[in-house]
């Protein structure tokens, strides 16, 4: 059986074991090189630019050519891309050249670098790749950075149309890496996860045995291409099995939720996937004339992860959407990490989402209860499937090391090929995580995955966190790099004094900060200034909102006895509001909506209207919102800032770039840069 039984459907698990991808997008080139590869919408809308098989291999061996010349196989290789069809170019350009990727978002101005610092720093990477727009700016922005002044920087955009007649040499092998994954988590010590060829075929053929996918599937997404869920289920998998798939930018979604959906009407899609907020904000950010028109009857399989998946979101979606074809079935909740290439458990294609019944106060002791007696102690978990392929999946007592038994919890183990090699440079942390062993078994090695969870007449389900990790919008987030910032924002703020975690507001969750205040500061504690420091420091680094700070009296936050946060009673305490309190601030639940329609354009209505919109927006009371503050003070995240730029758009037609917000402009002057632009106009 040769190669180009790919494009015919006819591939078996074996050949899995055979090839890699950059073989698959070879033969695919030569013997359907006329079919789109991929569709990339610059506006969201209808602006396309579209790649053929055979254009993108010819773009990819010049980018390879190139580098082969530069570089040796095996180094790697940062790459510093917008979305867009650049970024797939640069990448299948790495695979063709031997060289190890390093996907990256972008550095963007008055951000903090510290991440992309330590990527380069861990990787070892010798050069970045990037286009002549994201250079310039750097240049201008960065290139006093010492991690990024020391390496070659790559002009891409022209060596893709250079004429290649010879073939590199080089022929990516199975076991080979293919990229470094970093993980979202903490900004100071990313980990690289160590990717192979062989990994990403096994999980591709997992994904495409589990969504039933075939060359009439079609793709759309909006998800980054430097995440794991953009990457692998919208770039990797198209080409591997063999299907074009439709894109946009992450802003074009956030701007206009009913972007993403209308794709899928307009292009037939059958397939895409987002974490769990965008599924609200879908039901909740669009208008019954966004949505006139739609028709979403075509997709089979829309998955749903990355973050704690909630049947009241699906239950809400699918009412919104059931008039324009949505059914349940289509829905698709799955598990998965980058540890695991992407993708770890999912149910069978067109099968609806299972639903369990718990109760609550059970959970918290790591059992499982079904159908509580009590209303207020029911919660509902949603299932996330089962293994595919070889993946093996364990409940394990984490302190123990026993499997657990049935409707017990515990931590959850995973084995099989789609498992990846492990951490970059990190041999500790890679064998403790990736090389774990049951105990009373011996059986191994797994990965440790730090979730917690359990097997229900099959079913996975996922149940909270092992470690104190917060899990906002499909970002991962260490407590401990909040905590940092929050207390570096304000003199009064004690430093290893404070804690930061979630909780769940009207089923969505949010973010919580108490800290410690010096003692010298309670008799004159001005509450506000300090609560407004924390949430415009999480705001300009993290583009986090901080839901409430509760400021805390000296030497009273929960600790062990040597000295550690204890994140879990810390969270109690305030659930419970038994911590000692000397000055709060919470966001107000519903605040009165003041918009305006005036779209007369002087200083005092724009004043009005965005006073309105923070109001609104960002449930600040009227009080609080003084012109003189930045408006990164009252904790726009980056969602909100993309929502600012697109109402600004729309109610005066000017065009503000959301990083504008995260200036220290006082809410005042922006507003004169808006109406400076407006008269510009």
């Amino acid at each position: 059986m040769g190669l180009d039984n790919f494009l015919h459907d006819r591939m078996t698990e074996e050949d899995t074991y055979r090839y890699t991808l950059p073989e698959i997008l070879q033969t695919r080139a030569q013997y359907t090189p006329d079919e789109t590869a991929f569709i990339f919408l610059r506006d969201g809308d209808d602006d396309e630019e579209r790649i053929t098989y055979k254009e993108l291999d010819h773009a990819a061996m010049g980018i390879a050519h190139r580098l082969v010349g530069l570089i040796i196989q095996g180094e790697r290789a940062l790459m510093l891309y917008p979305q867009g069809l650049e970024f797939i170019k640069a990448l299948f350009g790495c695979f063709y050249a031997g060289i190890i990727a390093v996907p990256a978002y972008p550095p963007r101005k008055n951000r903090s670098l510290d991440r992309i610092r330590s990527m380069v720093v861990d990787s070892g990477a010798s050069i970045i790749l990037t286009t002549e727009e994201i250079f310039t700016s750097s240049e201008k922005n960065f290139l006093d950075v010492g991690e990024l002044k020391s390496l070659q920087w790559i002009i891409t955009d022209e060596s893709s149309s250079l004429a290649v007649t010879d073939k590199n040499n080089y022929q990516a092998r199975y076991d080979d890496i293919a990229l470094l994954q970093y993980t979202s988590g903490s900004t100071g010590l990313p980990k690289g996860v160590m990717v192979a060829h062989s990994n990403i075929m096994r999980n591709c053929e997992f994904i495409r045995n589990s969504f039933g996918f075939s060359t009439a599937s079609i793709g759309v997404s909006w998800l980054p291409s430097f995440h794991d869920m953009g990457l692998v289920g919208q770039i990797f998998q198209p080409v591997y099995t063999g299907f074009s798939s439709v894109y946009m930018s992450p802003v074009s979604f956030l701007q206009k939720p009913a972007r993403w959906l209308r794709a899928f009407s307009k292009y037939r899609g059958t397939m895409g996937g987002a974490p769990n907020f965008a599924f609200d904000l879908c039901a909740d950010n669009t208008t019954a004339e966004e949505r006139e028109g739609l028709d979403l009857t075509s997709i089979k399989t829309i998955y749903c992860g990355a973050e704690p998946i909630r049947r009241s979101t699906f239950d809400k979606f699918v009412s919104v959407y059931k008039d324009y074809g949505f059914r349940p079935e289509m829905l698709y909740p799955c598990y998965g990490m980058a540890e695991t290439t992407l993708i770890t458990t999912g149910p069978r294609a067109a099968s609806e989402p299972v639903y369990l019944a718990i109760s609550a106060a059970a959970l918290e002791q790591h059992k499982v209860v079904t159908n509580p007696d009590n209303p207020e102690d029911m919660k509902y978990l949603v299932g996330v499937g089962h293994p595919w392929l070889d993946m093996d999946v364990r409940i394990v007592n984490p302190k123990t090391l026993i499997q657990c038994g049935p409707k017990e919890v515990g931590e959850i183990w995973t084995a099989g090929t789609s498992v990846t090699k492990g951490y970059w440079n990190k041999e500790k942390e890679t064998q403790e995580n990736f090389f774990a062993r049951i105990k009373d078994s011996n059986s191994g090695p797994f990965l440790r995955t730090g979730d917690l969870g359990f097997f229900f007449d099959g079913e996975l389900f996922i149940s909270g966190r092992l470690k104190d990790l917060i899990i906002i919008h499909g970002r991962n987030y260490y407590p401990q790099d909040i905590e940092y910032l929050a207390e570096t924002s304000h003199p009064v703020l004690r430093s290893n004094a404070s804690a930061a975690f979630s909780v769940d507001v009207e089923e969505e969750e949010k973010l919580v900060i108490v800290a410690e205040v010096e003692r010298t500061a309670i008799r004159n504690l001005d509450t506000e200034a300090v609560c407004d420091a924390i949430r415009q420091r999480i705001a300009e680094e993290l583009e986090l909102e901080v839901y409430a700070i509760q400021l805390l009296r000296t030497a009273s936050i929960f600790k062990t006895s040597s000295g550690k946060i204890q994140h879990k009673a810390c969270k109690e305490g305030f659930l419970l509001k038994s911590l000692e309190v000397v000055g709060e601030s919470v966001l107000e639940d519903s605040p009165k909506c003041l918009e305006t329609n005036d779209t007369s354009s002087d200083l005092v209505t724009i004043q009005a209207w965005l006073v309105a919109w923070i109001h609104t927006r960002l449930k600040i009371s009227l009080e609080r919102i003084d012109m003189a503050k930045p408006i990164s003070a009252y904790g726009l995240s980056s969602m909100k800032a993309i929502r600012l730029q697109q109402d600004f758009l729309t109610m005066y037609g000017v065009n503000l770039p959301p990083y504008l917000f995260f200036e220290r402009l006082s809410t005042g002057e922006l507003c004169e840069k808006a109406l400076a632009l407006i008269k510009e106009n």
